[in-house]
């Protein structure tokens, strides 16, 4: 464990008119990581400076502001090996680390499972393996803290043949433990349990919406990348038993290496019956709402969707809210009605309500396939038993003999 906290001072290019998002981004995730934000140097960016991203005259004024600080300096985007020790080597030796190693790194505080520490540790050297090449001095200089969390600095100075060793390791590992999940899915299929996925932008309320709907304990809290690992839990609606499933949050800008790296985990998503896209109502819900359809798009998603406005409470005003919402606050439990409502009106073809006739004589016999079904009412009747009733519909035609016309 660290004494001293790492301070982080941040090159934030301006590129795109979502800078501003993405700033107020990187100082959270920079907290996320147990660092101290120092500061920030803004850099418009007309053209790509192949050697160190930003300009020359940048790079001396970032030099002289930081002289004689022991400062990590942070890059919010993404710099090639050679950038990388460029900018360093022109700020006097400092560290320097870009959006995608401080991620990783938050990732790598999160992982829980080992499933989790796989996907992160992998990510990493995959990551961090052409940076190694002629580093030298720099790789030494990395010492502790973030970008070297997970793998560890003695792993990080390994020769490169060891990397490739042990990717190749962590990739057979990965690959048996999703063969595991893959059967988990499809027995969960020959179950007949419908799935639900709770995914979306980070901190937008994911867990803590879990957490409302099932009973559960989940972790839940303002910071982002709080839930790393997927975790299922089972409730029900009107009887119908779902298992519902948190994952990991999304983020602008999310490096596309990093989506690929947590691939197996977001298949509970991908293979959901329907994913519950949560957004804050209270933040930049169209950006959130947009980042979550984009990343969904690059996994091949194609389940039904509902978009659930989370945090409702803190807004007065619908104003600017996307077609066809769930308003609600899981916080508060207002609109958790309402939204399972919502639920069993998307998954109605995958039902069927119907009143069945159960004659005495056959008791046995609908007995022994009363388990496909949900009942919700019965009545007795002198010649036999009417029950209302739940049926997934694969499951509708073994009951037909029964259905009441």
């Amino acid at each position: 464990m660290q004494d001293k906290r790492e301070t982080i001072y941040v090159i934030q290019p301006i590129e795109t008119p979502e800078y501003k998002i993405l700033h107020t981004e990187i100082v959270a995730l920079i907290e996320s990581a147990g660092a101290d934000y120092a500061g920030t140097i803004y850099q418009n960016i007309r053209s790509v400076n192949p050697a160190t991203y930003i300009g020359e005259g940048k790079l001396e004024e970032l030099a002289s502001r930081l002289s004689g600080l022991d400062v990590t300096v942070l890059f919010n985007g993404d710099l090639s090996p050679s950038q990388s020790l460029n900018i360093s080597a022109a700020l006097g030796g400092k560290k320097v680390i870009d959006r995608t190693t401080l991620i990783l790194d938050i990732f790598a505080l999160r992982a829980v499972s080992s499933e989790g520490k796989i996907q992160v540790e992998l990510a990493q050297l995959k990551y961090l393996y052409p940076r190694l090449k002629g580093k030298g001095e720099a790789l030494s200089r990395l010492g502790g803290g973030i970008g070297t969390r997970g793998p560890g600095e003695t792993q990080l100075e390994t020769d490169r043949r060891h990397i490739r060793t042990r990717i190749r390791a962590l990739e057979q590992k990965l690959s048996e433990t999703e063969k595991r999940r893959a059967l988990q899915t499809a027995r969960r299929k020959k179950e007949r349990i419908k799935t639900i996925a709770l995914v979306g932008y980070t901190n937008t309320g994911k867990s803590t919406l879990l957490n409302a709907l099932t009973g559960a304990n989940v972790l839940a809290q303002n910071a982002l990348f709080a839930t790393l690992d997927p975790t299922a839990r089972t409730f029900e609606i009107e009887g119908v038993p779902f298992l519902l499933v948190d994952t990991v949050g999304f983020l602008q800008n999310l490096p596309h290496r990093l989506i690929e790296a947590f691939h197996s985990t977001l298949e509970s998503a991908l293979n959901c019956d329907l994913a519950l896209i949560v957004c804050d109502a209270a933040g930049e819900f169209d950006m959130q709402l947009k980042t979550t359809l984009d990343t969904l798009r690059e996994l091949n998603f194609a389940s039904p969707y509902l978009v659930v406005m989370n945090k409702s409470d803190l807004v007065n005003a619908r104003e600017g809210f996307p077609k066809d919402f769930v308003q609600i606050s899981a916080k508060n439990g207002t609109g958790l009605d309402t939204l399972k409502t919502a639920i069993m009106s998307a998954l109605q073809n995958e039902f069927v309500r119907t009143k069945l006739f159960i004659p005495y004589e056959k008791t046995a016999q609908y007995g022994a396939i009363r388990n496909l079904l949900t009942e919700s009412k019965v009545t007795y009747l002198d010649n036999g038993s009417e029950i209302s009733a739940i049926i997934p519909a694969v499951y509708a035609e073994r009951f037909r003999e029964f259905f009441i016309k």
